[in-house]
């Protein structure tokens, strides 16, 4: 009976996500709710969905223009390679040339590892990868 219960919340909690598609905040508790729900169960489902409420938040995706530009814009004047992967939510180092979006201060970007990146400029944290 309780796993029933369990299926049935958490497809509902996945329907209801799909209807609120353009919300990351969303997005991200109702994953983290689906997540944690397989993984801890109802209490699981709670502590998940809040994490994936505030990763959703702080990674809201940049508006079009601003990947518009990255993507057209020309490369910075310094390029870098790096040995670590580059992460969406986590910071670059301190050797990457981060160049700020012109129209749109708080967004920056740079290349990285062949990879144009939008930042978020005070952390340095990768908010999109640009392909």
């Amino acid at each position: 009976m309780f796993s029933k219960i369990l299926v049935s919340t958490t497809a509902i909690a996945l329907m209801s996500g799909a209807a609120f598609a353009g919300s990351s905040t969303v997005n991200g508790a109702v994953g983290g709710a689906a997540t944690g729900a397989i993984v801890g169960g109802p209490a699981g489902a709670a502590i998940g969905g809040a994490a994936g409420a505030v990763v959703g938040t702080l990674l809201d995706p940049p508006p079009p223009r601003v990947v518009t530009y990255v993507r057209e814009a020309p490369p910075p004047s310094g390029t870098v390679v790096i040995k670590e992967k580059v992460v969406v939510g986590q910071p670059l180092p301190e050797a990457v040339v981060v160049t700020p979006v012109p129209d749109d201060p708080t967004y920056a970007y740079a290349v990285v590892n062949e990879q144009r990146v939008i930042v978020e400029p005070s952390s340095r944290k990768v908010i999109q990868i640009v392909n």
